[in-house]
């Protein structure tokens, strides 16, 4: 991707906080038939490899596990985003030089794709999946909740996969390039709006710290 050096953000533990946040990645893969891109979650293992590994499965019917065994992959995780509408900008008031832009937050990472056709593997996978996600709720629903039998002909539909990191890119795209007055306007602008998304960015933006 296109990475200006205002819009880098390199720091590990800031990436692997948005990629714990924000699971649900689109993974891109490469066969004979050319570009591919599946949507899943993702769970960062940041014991597993010297960077890291980003485990999950797909279904057996997908063709990914098959055409993309071995083959390096490119993991993509979006964070927050929003519209910037140029009459935030305070500068705009004084010469009309201001035109509109998005801001986002994404990770990158790349690796190389490892199938796991493996049950145990599988269930531990899952359970840690399904652990992290249903902790929020008041009734956290378990596969063990679920008849035996049952779990087991899941289990054989699915095959896991496993991509160990060996590259992480950030690009943070937050307002960096604009004066701290429009800054402030942004942040006042999209506070005024009604999406999580709009109210992640403002704080994101108000986060950069004066030059």
């Amino acid at each position: 991707m296109y990475l200006p050096d205002h819009f880098a953000e390199n720091r590990s533990e800031v990436l692997q906080a948005l990629m714990r946040a924000h699971p649900f990645a689109t993974l891109v893969t490469q066969d004979a038939d050319g570009l591919s891109a599946d949507h899943l979650p993702l769970h960062l293992a940041a014991d597993v490899a010297p960077c890291g590994a980003l485990q999950g499965h797909v279904a057996r019917a997908n063709p990914l596990w098959r055409n993309a065994a071995d083959s390096e992959v490119l993991a993509i995780f979006h964070g927050p985003q929003a519209y910037v509408t140029p009459s935030w900008y305070e500068t705009k008031r004084a010469d009309g030089k201001a035109v509109p832009t998005w801001n986002y937050v994404v990770v990158h990472a790349r690796g190389r794709l490892r199938v796991i056709d493996d049950r145990a593997w599988l269930r531990r996978q899952l359970e840690t999946l399904v652990a992290q996600h249903e902790a929020g709720f008041a009734e956290p629903w378990h596969i063990a909740d679920a008849p035996p039998d049952y779990i087991d002909k899941m289990l054989g539909a699915i095959v896991g996969i496993e991509i160990n990191i060996t590259d992480l890119a950030g690009k943070w795209k937050t307002s960096q390039n604009q004066p701290a007055i429009n800054r402030a306007g942004v942040v006042a602008g999209l506070r005024q709006q009604e999406s999580d998304d709009a109210r992640q960015m403002a704080d994101l933006v108000a986060a950069i710290p004066p030059r």
